[in-house]
């Protein structure tokens, strides 16, 4: 095997590793402040000791910075008569909330985009707020997220611990974005009025930062350490009572 590797006829580990990472961003548009960390990463990873714990801290990283989806998007419909005929179909009655999410795709289609405005369903438990986020995702053909910020307390969970830590994951941001595999997905945060404030910091100010426009195009999490664009996504809040919400959140939302 050794002899192999020497003639060039086999490939070592490494090398076959690198590949699949090219290949991964083959036809992808790649950011150029992105590329440039992947590529000084991939350079460092030839000249690890393969079972070295700094290997395995690299290629995971690798792992997560290679598997985002770069300026892929799935195709938004803003039709109104298709998104009012799902909306019906998956829901009997709720009129009036209805009819505020089919003015809210109208005033998207005439400006093009659904950016901008956060909508925030409250409600008693059970009354379908996360159902219908499901069938506006349904609705405007996006792929669908839903994460719970009831009694977080550690601003890791959003934002990523930093690679220095034993078993460190990005936040639940950027696990989105690799498991929906489009920059433009729906995502709900479900219970914004239960956050909570430990001794890790305030998971309310990181989910304002994520939610905010004009801070998410450059979104920076701990793990990755790049700005990613959170701008296309579409964010849906639910609560059970609006008075507990922080208020820096509650502004940024309509109330339905």
């Amino acid at each position: 095997q050794v002899i192999k590797k020497e003639l060039g006829l086999e490939k070592d580990d490494k090398d076959a590793i690198e590949e699949k990472y090219r290949a991964r961003l083959k036809d992808v548009n790649v950011p150029p402040g992105i590329m440039e960390v992947i590529e000084e990463e991939l350079s460092k990873l030839g000249f690890l000791e393969g079972h070295s714990s700094e290997f395995n801290v690299t290629r995971n990283y690798l792992d997560w910075l290679t598997s985002l989806p770069y300026g892929i998007s799935s195709a938004e419909t803003l039709e109104l008569k298709a998104a009012s005929d799902i909306l019906d179909e998956d829901h009997y009655g709720m009129e009036d909330v209805k009819r505020r999410i089919l003015e809210f795709i109208a005033v998207s289609h005439l400006k093009g985009s659904t950016q901008g405005k956060i909508l925030c369903f409250y409600g008693p438990p059970g009354v379908g707020k996360t159902s219908i986020a499901k069938s506006i995702a349904r609705a405007l053909n996006r792929q669908y997220f839903r994460f719970s910020v009831g009694g977080m307390t550690d601003v890791a969970e959003l934002k990523g611990h930093r690679r220095t830590y034993v078993g460190a994951m990005p936040g639940k941001m950027i696990q989105c974005l690799k498991k929906t595999k489009t920059e433009n997905p729906l995502v709900l945060i479900d219970e914004v009025d239960k956050i909570g404030r430990g001794i890790q910091g305030d998971p309310a100010s990181a989910l304002l930062e994520i939610l905010d426009p004009e801070q998410n195009a450059n979104f920076l999490d701990h793990y990755l350490d790049v700005p990613i664009d959170l701008s296309k996504v579409l964010f849906i809040c639910t609560a059970n009572v609006t008075d507990t919400i922080p208020e820096p959140l509650r502004d940024r939302m309509e109330m339905i």
